[in-house]
């Protein structure tokens, strides 16, 4: 998509403070955090919501959560905990249509969230 924040990313058209990259995924600072660590993992192939995955794109999935376990292994979360969070359409908070998760820490996440 050519005016999707999350592909221009992908693209390097607009920079970002990258903390992992692969084939499949980049993760990313996100620029108004809402706890101390506060990053996006993003597929560089764009979906638009988990609704439009299909069987094809099973390896990117698993490939977003492996980096999300190797971002908090780098991040030294292994053994303090984080919280995944990936929001779906508008209603559950969904604001850029590129699939994307979350990776929060560094404070208490009180349950339940939202």
């Amino acid at each position: 998509m050519q005016d999707c924040i999350f592909c221009k990313i992908v693209r390097k058209e607009i920079p970002a403070k990258v903390v992992y990259e692969d084939e499949h995924v980049i993760a990313f600072n996100d620029i108004h955090p809402q706890a101390p660590v506060h990053v996006l993992l993003i597929p560089k192939k764009h979906i638009p919501t988990l609704f439009d995955l299909t069987v094809e794109d099973a390896e990117t999935i698993s490939r977003l959560h492996l980096a999300a376990a190797e971002v908090a292994r780098r991040l030294g979360l292994d053994q303090k905990g984080f919280r995944l969070v990936a929001n779906c359409l508008e209603g559950a908070g969904q604001v850029v249509f590129h699939v994307h998760y979350h990776l929060l820490a560094g404070r208490e996440l009180g349950w339940p969230p939202g």
